[in-house]
């Protein structure tokens, strides 16, 4: 037999795994977590008043809002600053991919943001 600890999503587990002799398994039992797992969190309301517009800004990587250059109504060029995200110790400029309307910024000054998550949108 043999002992280890692997970790999936967070979670540890302790897992003894026994070499197979050809004969059949016995059923093994779950697996039980090593630490308690952290309940999930409750998705955050947007931040801004308005409505969501059709064109969503997605943050590219995790990181936190170090500065909103837009503000919600604003007519914004395609390439102009919304927001700047600070991700490993880096200031990245997140533009706007057309030309459009802020229709709502969803994060704010100092929010942690992950990849993918809609941080404005655009009209």
């Amino acid at each position: 037999m043999k002992s280890y600890t692997i970790t999936v999503n967070g979670n540890v587990y302790d897992v003894t795994v026994e070499e197979n002799t050809g004969a059949a398994a016995p059923k093994a039992a779950a697996p039980a977590p090593k630490a308690p797992a952290a309940a999930p969190k409750a998705p955050a309301a947007p931040k801004a008043a308005g409505a969501q517009g059709s064109v969503a800004v997605s943050a590219p990587m995790p990181g936190k809002i170090l500065g909103v250059k837009a503000s919600v109504g604003q007519a914004v060029k395609r390439g102009e600053v919304l927001l700047v995200l600070e991700a490993m110790k880096m200031e990245n400029d997140i533009v706007a991919p057309e030309d459009g309307t802020v229709a709502s910024i969803n994060v704010s000054v100092g929010d942690s943001v992950e990849a993918g998550e809609t941080i404005a949108t655009l009209n």
